[in-house]
């Protein structure tokens, strides 16, 4: 790696095998050197979970033949971690970049994402972090339309730097018959998962439950990111990892302690 090109971690939620993350290692290619530190099976909807009481195991894989490329037993923020300290010791990154996702991280569902566990992970480490999610759960999406706006707003990252603590959420929308309008810098939509537990017996007469529920928007906004996907632009939402209520803390001076 003699040369000036950006050194660029790729990492997702979905597994290494995911289709997302071998999409998004094409499009890293034309722009820098790639290393791959991936999960070695689907993390969805761990958040930022990390692994402290069990072993973390790393492996190298033919997945990407032509690149450096390690499989992790652990969870996204794992593979950030082990990828900073271990893999790329002697080179920090100058960019991660999580995804591309099965499935949108909108609104709340950033908490509970992996793929944006691994961004906010390299902004807690001081790297500049994209997560890219698609809004297509398919095993096989079609990615086409969005390999522009990827290495767009991936060489703006690159160019212009991002404040410390900051990642980028982006979204897309599924592939429609027009081609998408453009990108809209958003805010993250006031909208949930309406959750339903589901109870079932095993085969043993055993409870369990299973998760189900529909997604709901109570935000009529304009400049949401759900409001930008469903007039199908692709969408950016810069994120923090400081959840601290700043408005609340000085109301609080107030009470009585």
């Amino acid at each position: 790696m003699s040369d000036h090109k950006p050194l660029i971690l790729v990492t997702n939620d979905d597994g290494i095998t995911a289709r997302g993350i071998a999409f998004l290692v094409e499009c890293m290619q034309e722009i820098g050197h790639v290393v791959v530190v991936a999960p070695n099976s689907p993390q969805s909807g761990m958040g930022h979970a990390i692994t402290i009481s069990t072993p973390l195991r790393l492996y190298p894989t033919t997945i990407f033949p032509e690149l450096p490329a390690y499989e992790c037993s652990g969870t996204p923020a794992d593979c950030v971690k082990l990828g900073k300290h271990h893999v790329l010791k002697d080179r920090a990154p100058d960019l991660v970049v999580s995804g591309v996702n099965h499935g949108s991280n909108t609104a709340i569902s950033v908490l509970y994402s992996g793929t944006m566990s691994a961004a906010i992970e390299a902004a807690i480490e001081g790297i500049p972090a994209i997560g890219f999610s698609l809004g297509d759960f398919s095993r096989e999406p079609d990615f086409s339309h969005i390999r522009a706006h990827v290495l767009s707003i991936t060489r703006n990252v690159l160019e212009r730097g991002m404040p410390k603590g900051v990642a980028l959420n982006v979204n897309f929308p599924i592939k429609a018959a027009e081609p998408l309008k453009g990108i809209k810098i958003c805010r993250q939509a006031n909208a949930k998962w309406q959750e339903i537990f589901d109870e079932r017996r095993d085969p043993h007469g055993r409870r369990y439950f299973w998760l189900d529920g529909e997604f709901v928007n109570n935000d009529a906004g304009t400049d949401t990111d759900e409001y930008a996907l469903a007039q199908n632009y692709t969408s950016i939402v810069p994120c923090q990892f400081d959840l601290t209520a700043y408005k609340v803390m000085d109301e609080m001076e107030r009470w009585n302690l």
